[in-house]
């Protein structure tokens, strides 16, 4: 082959790689911008895909915690005495049995965002329930005012087996839990109530 031959195969070679670099950036330009990967910086997904960080309606009622996390809770829910500092509210039927129950209180002990997701159940069972079952967790969760971690468990205590979402959220005041629990007979009954009151807390 003529040098002139060499030179115009080594071109048409230098095209072809550089065409097909251009191709690759491409490509990864568009799987980086895919809905899968936005997920992580957009609305949640999978079981926390209900979480939309938003004021609560107008009629609802707002308690404050020490620290200044508020807790916000719809007519017909009343506040319970809990311990000092904290913030509990319950829809209650015949006078004690609980139907609902939401709660905030400041961050305090172990519990970290990053081990969340087993912090809470442990806590849990040290707290004497029993049959503890951890259904979903995530982590960098968006709230009104900051970011959490999550957990969904089920857990069972001398009265009933009760479904909990606990989120440990973090703000530029403070950290506080918020909880959010009815009993696992009435769930589908109350979780839209319960998703909106933790959609619309504040740390």
């Amino acid at each position: 082959m003529t040098a002139t031959g060499a030179s115009r195969v080594s071109s048409r070679r230098r095209a072809a790689i550089g065409a097909t670099a251009v191709a690759l950036i491409v490509v990864g330009l568009y799987v980086g911008l895919a809905p899968g990967d936005q997920t992580s910086h957009g609305p949640p997904a999978g079981a926390f895909a209900w979480l939309r960080p938003g004021p609560p309606p107008a009629d609802w009622n707002v308690a404050r915690i020490k620290g200044g996390a508020t807790l916000s809770y719809p007519p017909g829910w009343r506040p319970l005495k809990t311990d000092p500092g904290t913030a509990t509210a319950g829809l209650l039927r015949g006078g004690d049995e609980i139907v609902g129950y939401l709660n905030a209180t400041p961050r305090q002990g172990q519990e970290r965002l990053e081990n969340w997701g087993s912090f809470r159940p442990d806590h849990n069972r040290d707290e004497g329930d029993r049959s503890v079952g951890p259904i979903a967790s995530s982590t960098g969760l968006r709230f009104r005012g900051g970011h959490g971690s999550c957990v969904i468990d089920d857990y069972t205590t001398s009265k009933a087996t009760y479904r909990e979402i606990a989120c440990l959220v973090s703000g530029a005041r403070s950290s506080a839990v918020v909880v959010a629990a009815a009993p696992i007979s009435g769930w589908r009954q109350q979780a839209a109530t319960l998703r909106r009151a933790v959609s619309a807390f504040v740390p």
